[in-house]
C-alpha cells in the first residue's frame, strides 16, 4: 500500500468517532438551546385566532406560548397594511340575508361565521329532535344521512343584553394556565436560583394580556347598529341543512350591519399603530433574552408547551352566541325532507322569509303547482292583512 493511503487510513481512524454526534445530541436533549427563541417564531396564526375568540371584552387570557413574537410582527403589518386587527375572513363562510326584502350578502364578520360554524354545539335540543325526525322520515323509518332543510326561529334575548359577553369556560380557562406556566417558572427559581424563566413568562404574560386590551378589538368585532327590528336569516348557501332565522324584536344586534362592518369600520388609528410597534419591538426583544438561557432550558419549553395548548383549545373551541355578546332564545323549528316543504311552511308562518330563503335556493324557475302554492300563500297573507286592518279601528275606538 502507498504510504499516501495508509497515511489518509490512519487519519480517518483519529477523526472517525461516533460517539461525538451522540454526545451532542445528548447535550441538546439534556439542555435545549435556543429551541424556545425558534419555537417563539412558530404557530402565530393559532394565536390570532385565539385572541380573535376573546378579545374586544376586556382582559383577554391567552396564554404566553409559542408564537407570539410571529403575531405580533403579523398584527402590525395587518393594522398598516390592511387597517383591521381581526382576521379578514371569518373561517365559516356564510351569508346574511334581510328577512323581507330577500337582499343577501356575503359576511365578513368573525363572530357570526363562529356562529354558522358552531350551531350543531349551541342548537336548542328541538332542534336536534327535528333534524332526526327529518333524517328518518326521508328513507322510511330508516335515519338518512342528510335531511332536506332545517330552519330554525330565534329571537334576540329579551334579558341578556346584546354586546355584552358572557364570560365561559373557553374565556375563564386561561387564568388558570396563566398562574400554572407562573408555579412552573417559581420552581425554576426555587430550586436552581433561576430567575430569566420567571422574568420571561411574566413579562411574556404581561404582554399578550396588553395586547388583547387594544380598543380596536372591539370596534372591529362589533361594528354595527342595535336594537333591530328587522328579521334576519343565517345560512352557508343553497345546499346547505340548516338556516337561522333570527327575529327583530327591538332587543338584538343588526346582523346586517354586523355582516359587513368588519370590513367597512373605520381603518387603525395612530395610537393603535403606535401601540402594535410597540408590543411587536418588545415581543422581539423577549425573544433576543429567551435565546441567552443556556440552563434548565426544559421548565421553559413546558410554559411554551402548556400555553401552545391552551391557544390550540381556544382558537378552535365551540361556543354559544351569548359568548360573543348576540343572546338568543328559541322560539320554533321547522323541517321537511323536501325543501320547498320547508320553505312553505315557514312563509305561512313568517312573511317574506320563505320568499326570501326561495330566492337563495331555488334560483331557478319553479314549477306551474310550486306558483300556484306560493300565489296562494301570498292570497292568504293579503286577506290575514286585510282582516288587522279592518279589526283596527274598532279596537282604537273609545267606549261612549
Amino acid at each position: 500500500m502507498a504510504p499516501l493511503s495508509i497515511l489518509r487510513l490512519v487519519t480517518r481512524g483519529a477523526l472517525f468517532d461516533l460517539s461525538e454526534t451522540t454526545d451532542e445530541f445528548q447535550e441538546q436533549w439534556t439542555t435545549p438551546s435556543d429551541v424556545f427563541s425558534v419555537l417563539l417564531l412558530l404557530g402565530g396564526d393559532v394565536v390570532g385566532r385565539a385572541i380573535a375568540q376573546l378579545a374586544g371584552s376586556g382582559p383577554t387570557p391567552v396564554a404566553f406560548s409559542f408564537g407570539w413574537v410571529a403575531y405580533s410582527v403579523a398584527a402590525l403589518v395587518s393594522a398598516v397594511g390592511e387597517n383591521k386587527l381581526m382576521p379578514l375572513d371569518p373561517d365559516c363562510r356564510c351569508k346574511v340575508i334581510h328577512g323581507k326584502s330577500g337582499y343577501g350578502r356575503d359576511n365578513s364578520s368573525w363572530i357570526l361565521g363562529r356562529i354558522v360554524r358552531d350551531f350543531d354545539y349551541w342548537s336548542d335540543a328541538r332542534v336536534k329532535e327535528k333534524l332526526d325526525e327529518v333524517l328518518k322520515s326521508r328513507s322510511g323509518g330508516k335515519k338518512h344521512f342528510r335531511a332536506g332543510l332545517i330552519v330554525s326561529v330565534y329571537e334576540p334575548s329579551r334579558t341578556s343584553k346584546a354586546g355584552v359577553v358572557k364570560h365561559d369556560a373557553v374565556f375563564w380557562i386561561g387564568l388558570p394556565v396563566m398562574l400554572l406556566q407562573l408555579g412552573i417558572a417559581s420552581i425554576a427559581l426555587g430550586v436552581h436560583g433561576e430567575w430569566g424563566t420567571l422574568l420571561i413568562t411574566t413579562v411574556g404574560i404581561a404582554l399578550s394580556l396588553t395586547t388583547g386590551l387594544l380598543p380596536q378589538w372591539k370596534k372591529e368585532k362589533w361594528a354595527c347598529r342595535d336594537k333591530a327590528k328587522h328579521d334576519f336569516i343565517l345560512t352557508r348557501g343553497n345546499g346547505s341543512q340548516h338556516v337561522i332565522l333570527v327575529r327583530g324584536n327591538g332587543y338584538g344586534l343588526n346582523l346586517e350591519d354586523l355582516a359587513s362592518g368588519q370590513s367597512n369600520i373605520p381603518a387603525t388609528n395612530i395610537s393603535t399603530r403606535i401601540a402594535l410597534l410597540g408590543l411587536a419591538i418588545l415581543w422581539i426583544l423577549l425573544l433576543i433574552t429567551a435565546a441567552g438561557l443556556k440552563q434548565n432550558t426544559w421548565f421553559l419549553l413546558a410554559i411554551g408547551s402548556i400555553g401552545m395548548l391552551q391557544n390550540i383549545y381556544v382558537a378552535g373551541a365551540p361556543r354559544r352566541p351569548e359568548n360573543f355578546g348576540i343572546p338568543l332564545d328559541f322560539v320554533e323549528v321547522f323541517g321537511h325532507h323536501k325543501t320547498m316543504r320547508a320553505l312553505l311552511e315557514v312563509e305561512r308562518s313568517y312573511q317574506n322569509v320563505g320568499h326570501a330563503l326561495l330566492q337563495e335556493f331555488f334560483p331557478g324557475k319553479l314549477t306551474e303547482e310550486e306558483k300556484l302554492e306560493w300565489a296562494e300563500l301570498q292570497r292568504y297573507h293579503e286577506s290575514e292583512a286585510a282582516q288587522t286592518k279592518v279589526s283596527e279601528p274598532e279596537d282604537s275606538e273609545s267606549p261612549g
